[in-house]
């Protein structure tokens, strides 16, 4: 141990921890189920830190080095929170101009059709924290946070023609175990990829864009290269490392939680996501979200996988997930089956396990032979917090082959010398990567000859070729309008879903069109084919939208599918901001209030939305909805919908159009009364509120709200409650309460009162005291709190209401007798600097 590295290698070791295995000895620790079998293909040196894997069109394997990871060169950290996103000094500039990095891009290539990749050479280098790339359109797409760059290769010469073209910038830096990557090409032309969790987005198209797209946190997004056009495709997930488009077209991605391979992304969704760590779902009306795909009870976690359409491996593999399990050094096979028209998952056995500790595999795809290859960045830890303290070797990293028992003979071929006609014959290949890649280099050529032989395929097939036939006409220009109406009348359901999407993603279609899609709303016999017709009819016209979800909304039988509902509402909510007058219209036909749909997914959270929203044009729609609701049973649907929005909020000032549709139906009950600030109301909750024999929750509840919508009336009440009640949790939300009243008498009689609270009071008490600077110096003067307490509760615990400072006991304290109220207006601490953040 005669090298520094080699001593900080040893400091740096934990109980438990191994040495690495050279390669030929690393193969060695693998047990493969045993109709497989394993190979190395890639080992250091001649690839480190192997992140992400794809092929050319000549079955050349590129692999994206991340050597660079964990910290962007060039740049200084500022600061790091308890979830380790870091802030930099500031934004690296594009390759070459930056700071170079050591991230590379590398081609390995078999001369000889022994299988043995024996050919090496970089496509491009210092890279800066690139997490993953894709070729076409005449160049390579490198996704290189904070940038998606475009390298021209006009000539295929493997040397980028000039410097890249920066296409779109801002994508986060905060974590680069989180940041954007896993770039693909979808069969609709655009370019997918995937958002971490723990970072930002704020992207903008350099010279096009003045204002960026706000992003944060977990998401699939997208990218047209001919349109440029950039949009999040779905929100939320785990920490989204991985990008799965299955053989009809689905989008999924794995997760970093427990009990879960992933997520299912439908178009335009909002997916579970740790919300208390990444925040809140960027539509606040969204009401709901889809969680990750039913699976068994199983550790966490699994962030990539493939779902095999290859074409060499055992029948029985065919259609199975294949992930990876990085904590666990395995690859998890599981089943993946329907369920409504999302999937479950269930684990069926590890078809690759390892005894060697530093065996991390980060990326699985199938390639041109059909094999399964894992990435395997070869490290002793794999959490990120390790990789930040240092414990990281970037010049390690090996790539895995699983075939049958006989490997497949290894092929030869360069789809780029094929002809436009031959192209389209290998849209029938067995193997998922052949027809994507036949796809891929019809967009880029974008040959309109390609279109008779397409269109006889899409007449003369069914199932995968259709499909495939569909998705190639849109590449190559021929799907117009004539098309579309053909194909939407298809028999294969996913060639009518497709082109259901297809039409979406126009943003308009012709009228002939639009009728048209109103019409098979209506008939559509299969739930997947409506679940796109939803996510679609969002993203078009009101004029088509609305009527497209109004013939939906009558199969009753998605009331138990697990999407539809609340893609319908989603579809509904994206029109409810600006087209108020369609969407309350919506509901001025009769028959619509008793669709099962409606009665259970849409009333009450419409009634919600506008209730939240709370503009007078909001709430007039509110009051337009409760005068068309057919009966008593509708009205009280909405009122209770209604009042759930108005929790915690004030109910003066309301429309007198609103006032009068409430007392028309029925007044709602005296919870909203109350809120209204109804003396009547008040006066039978204050009544409530006193009596010990009344109904505890309700008691509770009345104490609540009148924390939030004061009366000078209840403040003798709600003392009386401290003072006399035996409920410790109603003299608890008394005191909480009274933080909204200023009267004097208030502080005088909890400081008599305060000695003899039990101690699981006393907090809720200081807390009152502390809200008025007279009543916290009364209660620091007397002997109530020794000293040492008072140090450690007012400068910490009361904080968040009230900017202050200590000397010796005593707080320097600014007024805020609004702490509690409904909506916080912001005042600035006296002491305070004018920079400060203000005091809520």
């Amino acid at each position: 141990m005669d090298q520094v590295k080699n001593i900080e290698l040893y400091l740096r070791r934990r109980q438990g921890d191994t040495d690495p295995l050279a390669p030929a000895e690393a193969l060695k620790s693998f047990q493969v189920a045993k109709d497989l079998k394993l190979e190395q293909v890639l080992a250091e040196p001649l690839v480190g830190q192997p992140l992400f894997i794809n092929w050319d069109e000549r079955g050349r394997l590129w692999v994206l080095n991340y050597k660079q990871y964990p910290d962007p060169a060039g740049l200084k950290m500022v600061s790091r929170d308890k979830y380790l996103r870091a802030v930099y000094d500031k934004v690296p500039l594009p390759p070459p101009h930056g700071v170079r990095g050591r991230d590379k891009i590398t081609i390995h290539e078999d001369t000889d059709g022994d299988g043995v990749l024996d050919k090496h050479k970089t496509f491009v280098d210092g890279l800066n924290i690139a997490s993953s790339f894709a070729r076409g359109r005449g160049g390579v797409f490198v996704l290189n946070p904070p940038y998606l760059l475009f390298y021209p290769d006009q000539n295929d010469d493997d040397i980028p023609d000039s410097d890249p073209i920066v296409l779109l910038e801002g994508f986060g830096l905060e974590d680069s175990h989180s940041v954007a990557n896993s770039l693909r090409w979808g069969p609709d032309g655009w370019l997918y990829a995937c958002q971490g969790s723990t970072t930002t987005g704020h992207i903008k198209r350099p010279g096009i864009d003045t204002e960026p797209i706000h992003s944060m946190g977990q998401l699939i997004w997208r990218y047209h290269p001919e349109t440029r056009r950039y949009e999040i495709f779905a929100e939320g997930g785990g920490n989204t490392f991985g990008v799965e488009i299955d053989a009809r077209g689905r989008i999924f991605s794995g997760t970093n939680g427990g009990n879960a391979r992933g997520f299912h992304y439908v178009q335009g969704a909002y997916e579970q996501k740790g919300f208390s760590k990444h925040g809140a779902l960027s539509n606040p009306y969204a009401f709901g979200y889809f969680p990750t795909m039913k699976h068994n009870s199983v550790p966490r976690f699994t962030h990539n996988f493939v779902i095999y359409n290859g074409h060499t491996l055992p029948e029985k593999y065919h259609g199975r997930l294949f992930g990876i399990e990085p904590l666990q050094g395995q690859v998890v096979q599981s089943e993946i089956r329907p369920n409504t028209t999302t999937f479950q998952t269930r684990d069926i056995d590890r078809p690759i396990k390892c005894t060697d500790q530093w065996f991390r595999p980060v990326d699985i795809k199938v390639g041109p032979d059909g094999a399964i290859y894992v990435c395997d960045l070869y490290e002793q830890r794999i959490d990120h917090s390790s990789h930040y303290a240092g414990r990281v070797t970037p010049e390690s990293g090996r790539v895995y082959r699983l075939t049958g028992k006989t490997p497949p003979k290894p092929l030869t071929f360069d789809y780029g010398k094929l002809s436009t006609t031959a192209l389209v014959e290998v849209l029938k290949h067995p193997n998922k990567w052949h027809r994507q890649t036949a796809l891929r280099l019809l967009a880029d050529r974008r040959d309109r000859s390609a279109l008779p032989a397409l269109r006889n395929l899409l007449r003369k097939h069914d199932g995968q070729t259709a499909l495939e036939a569909l998705w190639a006409l849109n590449l190559s220009r021929g799907m117009n309008d004539d098309a579309a109406l053909e194909q939407l009348d298809h028999e294969d359901r996913y060639v009518r879903l497709w082109t259901v999407r297809l039409l979406g993603d126009r943003k308009s279609v012709s009228t002939r069109v639009g009728a048209k899609l109103i019409s098979i709303a209506a008939r559509e016999p299969y739930a997947e084919v409506r679940s796109q017709l939803a996510a679609s009819a969002r993203r078009l016209p009101v004029n088509v939208c609305l009527p497209v979800i109004r013939n939906l909304l009558t199969h009753t039988p998605d009331m138990k599918d697990l999407h539809i509902p609340l893609l319908l509402w989603w579809a509904i909510e994206a029109k409810a901001g600006d087209h108020h007058k369609e969407v309350v219209d919506l509901f001025s036909d009769k028959a619509i209030w008793d669709l099962p749909l409606v009665k259970s997914h849409v009333l009450d959270r419409i009634i919600r939305r506008y209730a939240l929203a709370g503009s007078r044009q909001d709430l007039l729609a509110c009051a337009s909805l409760l005068q068309l609701a057919p009966s008593p049973a509708h009205q009280q649907t909405l009122i209770k919908g209604f009042e759930t929005a108005f929790a915690g909020r004030s109910l003066s000032n309301l429309p007198n159009e609103l006032i009068t549709a409430i007392k028309k139906a029925g007044g709602g009950s005296i919870t909203l009364q109350l809120r209204q600030g109804l003396p009547d109301a008040t006066r039978k909750a204050l009544v409530t509120i006193a009596d010990a024999k009344a109904n505890k929750a309700q008691r509770l509840a009345f104490i609540r709200i009148l924390g939030e919508v004061t009366s000078p009336q209840a403040v003798p009440v709600l003392q009386g409650i401290v003072t006399n009640d035996k409920s410790d949790e109603l003299r608890r939300a008394s005191l909480l309460s009274l933080q909204s009243y200023s009267d004097a008498s208030i502080g005088d009689r909890v400081l008599k009162l305060h000695n003899g609270l039990p101690a699981s009071l006393q907090g809720a008490a200081q807390s009152l005291l502390a809200s008025r600077r007279n009543w916290a110096t009364q209660l620091l003067k007397g002997d109530r709190l020794p000293a040492r307490s008072t140090r450690r509760r007012f400068p910490s615990k009361h904080r968040k209401n009230c900017c202050c400072t200590t000397t010796s006991h005593s707080p320097t304290w600014c007024e805020n007798t609004s702490a509690r109220s409904p909506v916080p207006q912001p005042s600035r601490c006296r002491n305070a600097s004018k920079n400060s953040t203000a005091c809520w």
